[in-house]
Parts: C-alpha cells; structure tokens; sequence
C-alpha cells in the first residue's frame, strides 16, 4: 500500500551521516556529492572518513586521489588495461576534465565547500591510529578525529549511509 495514499507521507530526511571508506575517486566523490546535496537541502550532513577515504582529507594526499581502474568493473576496456603504468593516471585526468565540465569541485575545495556549509567532517580513530596518522595529516576542515561509537552518537535520529 502506498504510504502516501492514506495521508501517512514519510517524514523527511532531516540528518544523514556518510560513512567514506574508499580512497578512490569514484568511492570518495559520492560521498561529498551526497553531502552537499543534503546541506543544499537544509539537511545535516557528517562525513565520517576511515580506512582509505581518509586519502580525501589527508593534506599530503588529497590532491592526489587516483580512479581506481584495477578491478573496476564500471571502467569496462580501463579494466582490462587498468595495471598498465599510467592508465590510472589517464583515467584520473579525462574523468577529472568531465567534471569540470560540470563544474564539479576537485576533492580538497569540494571538502572545502561542504566543511562552510556546517557539514561535520570527521575521521575514525581506529584507522587514524592503523595508519600512524595525527590531527596535523588532515586538512583544516576536519571536525575532529572520533571513536565508532562516538560516530553513532552523531548518527543517532538520521540515516546512516555507506560509499
């Protein structure tokens, strides 16, 4: 039965906290499209980076966030080529002129951008701690370094989404 139907429409999405795991460009751009889409949308939006999605807020790193073509099954011919020296790198670059084209941000002024919209950027303890990394890798906009059960704490009332 149709919710909408009988006057029961679903409550709108207030809160949306996005869990950014990969460090690819294509794992990290949903992400930031997502949470820029929620703030436009008056939404609140927190970005919890961990494991390799911490590349996007690492400020020897975020300038340098590759597609990952080895294994992409969405690359098609790149995937066949993708371990080539170089074809990553290409792939990087064509993707990145599109983008623009569409004037979509790069990674460290998108970061930039979603950080003043009120957006909390956040990154997980356990991989900050994996990794041998400090407050001082991450780029300014970063909230703070946080604990899993404190991310559910900010998660607490919204939807948990996964990139």
């Amino acid at each position: 039965m149709d919710p909408q139907a009988d006057g029961n429409a679903p409550a709108p999405i207030e809160k949306v906290s996005i869990i950014v795991s990969k460090g690819s460009l294509e794992g990290v751009y949903p992400a930031l499209i997502m949470a820029n889409g929620a703030r436009m949308e008056g939404i609140e939006a927190n970005l919890f980076f961990t494991f390799f999605g911490l590349d996007a807020i690492n400020r020897a790193k975020h300038e340098h966030v590759k597609v990952a073509t080895v294994g992409n099954p969405g690359l098609h011919l790149a995937t066949w080529a993708g371990g080539i020296p170089g074809v990553s790198s290409l792939v990087t670059h064509k993707l990145a002129e599109e983008m623009e084209k569409l004037d979509i941000p790069p990674i460290p002024e998108f970061v930039e951008m979603i950080a003043e919209s009120g957006a909390g950027l956040y990154a997980c303890k356990a991989s900050v701690d994996l990794f041998g990394l400090t407050t001082d890798d991450f780029v300014d906009e970063v909230t703070e370094v946080i604990t899993v059960g404190e991310f559910y704490g900010l998660a607490a009332g919204g939807q948990i989404i996964f990139t």
